[in-house]
């Protein structure tokens, strides 16, 4: 159980994505005491009317979430292809409602498939081995990044995280320019929809070029595919990466870095990216 004195004061007030409960703390079995919890809810994204995929979810960032998701699944090809979003609650979860162009739902349909999502996994309902690699295009190598300012960049990486502080039960995901600066990112239960979370704002901010993605998580191969859908050349992740997220790295030109906490970090593939 966590240990609220051992958590950042962060304040809950008119914080989405948290729930309050009793619970009961080791070091006094006889008493229970509130703690904040994260919620974590079924988020169905509907295409048009027709339901894609269900996933599970921190109920906030939610428009983001639903563009970024389009943009790393090859949905679209930019923002400019979701014509409305709308988002509703209702008794079973929360319904994203994505209005396409016309030429983007008719390449939908001809792939889709059922899928429902997890926060553990990326590739639950994929009916087939084929479907679980998309080919990514090779990306170029316009980016650098200096190790000097991953430090800077970690030191920032809570303050996005405020259900996280409270709760200890968030991924994040941020974008960090060249000069180490957190520009901005997004927490959730889950580590992939976090990182979609991210990459739904990035693509509706025209100054979000220069500089790498950071995930505080893993390095798992989807991680590393939905980042190289995105046109993203630099991938930092706080703990290990997987050999398939190596070997997916490799192939496509991303400079994938794990382990990556102050003064030390691991890179897999592509360091021609990294000046110290």
């Amino acid at each position: 159980m966590n240990n609220p004195d051992s958590r950042a004061s962060t304040s809950p007030d008119n914080q989405p994505g948290l729930q309050q409960r009793h619970v009961v703390q080791r070091r006094s079995l006889d008493n229970s005491q509130p703690d904040w919890v994260a919620e974590e809810v079924p988020v169905a994204l509907v295409y048009n009317g027709i339901s894609h995929v269900v996933m599970m979810a921190s109920p906030k960032d939610l428009e983001a979430f639903a563009v970024g998701f389009s943009l790393s699944e090859g949905i679209i090809e930019s923002a400019r292809d979701i014509f409305g979003l709308d988002v509703t609650r209702n008794c079973h979860g929360i319904e994203v409602n994505i209005e396409l162009s016309n030429r983007r739902f008719a390449g939908l349909k001809e792939r889709r498939r059922a899928m429902a999502g997890r926060t553990g996994c990326g590739v639950c309902g994929i009916e087939q081995l084929d479907d679980l690699f998309r080919p990514l295009a090779a990306l170029p190598f316009t980016q650098t990044f200096s190790m000097g300012n991953l430090d800077k960049a970690l030191e920032q990486l809570k303050s996005i995280q405020p259900v996280g502080q409270l709760t200890g039960c968030t991924h994040a995901a941020a974008w960090v320019n060249s000069q180490g600066q957190l520009l901005g990112g997004c927490e959730d239960v889950g580590r992939h929809v976090a990182l979609d979370k991210m990459l739904g704002i990035k693509a509706r901010e025209a100054d979000w070029i220069a500089g790498a993605a950071l995930v505080s998580s893993r390095a798992s191969y989807e991680m590393v595919q939905k980042t190289a859908m995105c046109g993203i050349e630099i991938l930092f992740a706080v703990s290990a990466a997987t050999s398939l997220a190596i070997d997916v790295a490799e192939r496509c030109n991303l400079t994938l870095v794990g382990f990556s906490k102050p003064g030390r970090a691991t890179v897999y593939s592509h360091p021609q990216r990294l000046t110290e």
